[in-house]
């Protein structure tokens, strides 16, 4: 080991960027963050990868949806209501 070490051109944070990831500082309840280490704890995974895992599941419903549908027209609703009331 050298007797000194030159940090003049150093900077704070991770060694390398994790890609597709952004760091955040957020603000969660003691319990939620107590519930998710121990659940972490017993499947042997990081708790901060079931906290993701869980936003994602939250956004399924979300993705579902069809964000690229058009939304529908007078025109073409009064189309399918004609066609259902000469069907029925």
């Amino acid at each position: 080991m050298r007797d000194e070490y030159d940090f003049s051109k150093a900077r704070r944070g991770a060694a390398l960027a994790s890609p597709g990831k952004t760091r955040i500082t957020i603000m969660l309840d003691d319990d939620v963050i107590s519930f998710f280490r121990a659940q972490a704890e017993q499947q042997g995974t990081g708790y901060q990868t079931m906290v993701n895992a869980a936003l994602r599941a939250a956004m399924a419903p979300a993705k579902a949806e069809k964000p690229d549908a058009k939304p529908v027209t007078a025109a073409t609703l009064r189309r399918i209501l004609r066609e259902e009331l000469r069907a029925g």
